[in-house]
């Protein structure tokens, strides 16, 4: 799986992440504001600040990863109508119920990316997988879920998944292809992102000039009682 983001040297906080169809202040302050809601009540602070610098800069804002409660949330600009979302989790960003949680909240479409090449051998390396899950405003059949086309190796055994009513430029002869990881490949995410607007595995296609990230942090007894872990010790577990 040539062309991922960084050279996949950011794994696994980049092996998955989010976008939201609204800009990163807006995106970020709606977040806290949803996140103080949760955790004030048990004595955790929820702040925003902008970061800037580089992409891989701004990565490192989220410094140390974290287990079980994620501490550092990070909304960054694109160059286009969308807003990336990655967080410190050690085992990666977890972007599911934020960004379905998120697109309901702020009406606008949201999305969670995944691609994890495959490299599991004889009980070591990455179970792979490739996934599109287009979130909408409103319900519909199920939850908010537009769109979800995915291929990826479930223990062992390469599954192929979707759900919802097909974009006009899905290949969707290709989803009958005999071999199942060949369903749905890196080619035709990238491909179905560039219609949707997106081309999150290039560097320049984040921060654009003189726009910063936003830096969502938790503060608090519980979130202090986190084991910390360099993004190393993280790669090393992935």
């Amino acid at each position: 799986m040539k062309g991922l983001l960084l050279e996949d040297r950011w794994a696994p906080v980049t092996s998955e992440m989010g976008f939201l169809e609204t800009d990163a202040e807006h995106a970020a302050r709606a977040f806290a504001a949803w996140q103080e809601g949760l955790l004030a009540p048990v004595g955790v602070t929820v702040e925003t600040r902008p970061v800037t610098g580089s992409l891989e800069q701004v990565l490192s804002s989220l410094l140390p990863l974290t287990d079980s409660e994620t501490q550092r949330h990070l909304f960054i600009p694109t160059r286009s109508a969308w807003t990336a979302y990655v967080e410190n989790a050690k085992g990666g960003t977890d972007a599911m119920s934020a960004m379905g949680y998120m697109a309901r909240t702020l009406g606008c479409r949201g999305l969670r990316v995944v691609a994890v090449p495959n490299t599991y051998r004889k009980g070591e390396g990455r179970y792979g997988a490739v996934m599109l899950e287009v979130y909408g405003p409103h319900r519909t059949a199920w939850l908010n879920y537009v769109r979800v086309v995915s291929a990826s190796n479930d223990g062992g055994r390469w599954v192929f998944d979707q759900f919802g009513e097909p974009f006009p430029f899905e290949k969707l002869e290709q989803y009958q292809a005999r071999r199942v990881r060949d369903r749905f490949t890196f080619d035709m995410l990238q491909e179905y992102l560039r219609h949707l607007g997106l081309s999150p595995f290039e560097e320049d296609f984040y921060l654009p000039q003189g726009t910063p990230a936003r830096l969502v942090e938790k503060t608090g007894s519980l979130v202090l009682a986190r084991k910390e872990y360099t993004l190393a010790q993280a790669r090393e577990d992935f």
